[in-house]
């Protein structure tokens, strides 16, 4: 999961019941949660909130090199050959992953890999991802994980439109569940982008009503092909209206979320001083008493001076994620009663 997420990830870990195993506390913004798992695969691949799931080998041995010995090698190869039965012809390459890649023991490593499995190497298209590290759980030795799809879990199939800036489907997903999603909800999704909260939220829990907003015509274009190709089973709502203004009653909404512009691939930061204040009121205005709203910004300081002086909202959370080298904010608002 992404750096600062941990507990969320964590609580959706949970619900694999007795089959899950957690094998030390979760780490402070470790983007890691380490854990034993003896039920059915497939369940860990249903997953929402983490970008990748491994399975891990733990070598007691002082330096890589003695991976190759035959019984750790065969060790190795037994374990690839599970993972490739979880999704048979889908790994077509494989990489590994490793300080020292270009030396010369990881460079037999991956030679005797290729020969042994019969699938080429790749630098840069990897199905099959192998990564090589000292043990993290053991106080010495060193630890092979593999990961157990082809892609990272965060990519959906759904996506099939792309925007700059598109939040990732892992990401949204925690932000949709810390909307404590109900069946009964009215959600609204400000500045909507290509849909990716949207979709997330109906994958989370059904939904009453479900809408979303931006004034972007290339993003409601692409929220329509995502939503069509993830074949949710509820109408969404899409709307040209501004964030700052929708068309909604007073007191309407259930939940609220938002990934505001951060002022970098979009927006700039004298444009977010005005854009910000407004949509925090317009949400303010449409969002039922003791409502949620779930923000993401980088714009740290500037949202922690509106929310330090709103009397509309109230934050019951603030967490600090890292994501694609940037260091941004979940905020979780409440609505405060009149």
């Amino acid at each position: 999961m992404a750096a600062g997420l941990e507990q969320v990830a964590f609580q959706e870990l949970c619900h694999l019941g007795t089959s899950m195993q957690l094998l030390q506390p979760l780490g402070l913004n470790s983007g890691v949660i380490d854990f034993r798992y003896r039920g059915d695969s497939q369940r860990l691949l249903q997953l929402s909130t983490v970008l990748n799931i491994y399975a891990g080998l733990h070598y007691a041995i002082p330096r890589p090199k003695a991976i190759l010995a035959q019984a750790n090698f065969s060790r190795l190869l037994q374990s690839i050959q599970q993972v490739l039965q979880l999704f048979p012809k889908r790994f077509r390459t494989f990489g590994i992953s490793a300080a020292g890649s270009d030396s010369p023991v990881l460079q037999q490593l991956q030679q005797q890999l290729a020969d042994a499995l019969g699938i080429p190497f790749s630098a840069t298209e990897v199905d099959l991802l192998v990564r090589l590290r000292p043990a993290r759980l053991q106080t010495e030795g060193w630890e092979v994980l593999l990961r157990l799809t082809p892609r990272p879990l965060s990519v959906r199939d759904w996506r099939v439109a792309d925007m700059k800036g598109a939040l990732n489907a892992a990401v949204a997903h925690s932000m949709v569940l810390l909307t404590q999603p109900k069946a009964g909800d009215k959600y609204l999704n400000l500045a909507c982008g290509s849909g990716t909260l949207l979709i997330e939220r109906l994958m989370a829990a059904p939904a009453r009503r479900v809408i979303g907003c931006d004034t972007n015509p290339d993003a409601l274009q692409a929220a329509q092909a995502n939503l069509l190709a993830s074949r949710v089973q509820i109408a969404v709502e899409l709307h040209d209206w501004d964030a700052r203004a929708t068309n909604l009653p007073d007191a309407s909404i259930d939940a609220i979320s938002a990934d505001l512009p951060f002022g970098i691939n979009i927006g700039d930061h004298t444009g977010n001083v005005e854009l910000y204040p407004q949509i925090l009121a317009e949400a303010a205005r449409v969002a039922k008493p003791r409502g949620r709203f779930v923000l993401m910004t980088q714009e740290i300081t500037l949202m922690d001076q509106l929310l330090e002086a709103s009397t509309e909202w109230k934050i019951l959370d603030c967490l600090k994620i890292t994501l694609r080298g940037l260091h941004p904010r979940i905020y979780v608002l409440q609505r405060k009663a009149a």
